[in-house]
């Protein structure tokens, strides 16, 4: 099999019903191991490659996922789109817990992770003015409006470091810049861009940040991601037949023309 589509995301988004294994791909790559085997298959009839951006058991934190193995191993496998389903915190009132936000734009706060492919003898400068798949996007929001879910056609997501979560003091500076604010956008979504991949960002909100005067608890993100996967679950499977077998609209096949590569 060699699925165009890619999803990297949590196991809940995993549903034995939907998604049909016909293999498990254990791959090197030059970075490194992936965060966990690929599994390849079909859903609803169309070839898909799945990864756990965490791996099994969650077990890499934000700041230890091998980024570029798993973009590496995607582009390898023949994956021309990825989908990206996350959980975030909300820094503005109106974007609610259970709300879906299908980003636009980022804002980089991480410190020290791996960026790009190129930091050898080859230096290339993509560009992020617009590092999300307009096509992708737009057909995941028509979609959702469709189906009645709460969604954000666009957002600015705010990417930190982690583990841990922010301070008072960031989240309110935070929300002046940006609607969402998570950990595991940032380098994922530039190093799909550096090959040539569609990038799709779909944040399921679980919470409102610090910022709101009460502190965010993994025990809370988790329940109400649980609440919210079945949602992007679906609006996954119903939104996958729409996307075209040939990416004729958006300027991610390209990304590297202007860049010096």
């Amino acid at each position: 099999m060699a699925p165009r589509i890619g999803i990297i995301g949590g196991t809940g988004v995993y549903d034995p019903k939907m998604f049909d294994i016909k293999d498990k791909v254990v791959l090197s790559t030059p970075y490194g191991a992936p965060s966990d085997a690929i599994l390849v298959g079909e859903m609803d009839g169309i070839e898909v490659a799945f990864l756990s951006r965490h791996g099994s058991g969650h077990v890499y934190p934000p700041h230890r996922v091998n980024y570029r193995a798993n973009i590496w191993a995607m582009k390898h496998l023949g994956v021309e789109r990825i989908i990206s389903p996350c959980a975030v915190g909300s820094l503005q009132e109106n974007f609610h817990p259970g709300d879906i936000v299908i980003v636009d734009q980022f804002i980089d706060f991480t410190k020290k992770r791996e960026y790009t492919f190129y930091d050898g003898a080859k230096t290339v400068h993509i560009s992020t003015a617009d590092p999300f798949c307009k096509e992708m996007n737009a057909l995941f929001a028509a979609e959702a409006k469709h189906m009645g879910l709460p969604v954000h056609e666009g957002g600015t997501y705010l990417c930190i470091e982690g583990p841990r979560f922010s301070t008072r003091a960031e989240s309110r500076m935070f929300r002046n810049f940006a609607d969402i604010i998570g950990m595991t956008l940032v380098p994922e979504c530039q190093l799909a861009r550096e090959a040539e991949i569609c990038y799709t960002s779909l944040a399921t909100i679980t919470d409102y940040d610090v910022w709101a005067e009460k502190p965010v608890d993994l025990a809370t993100v988790l329940k109400i991601m649980a609440e919210s996967v079945d949602r992007v679950k679906e609006l996954i499977a119903a939104t996958l037949s729409k996307i075209p077998a040939e990416r004729k609209v958006c300027e991610c096949p390209h990304s590297l023309e202007a860049a010096g590569a």
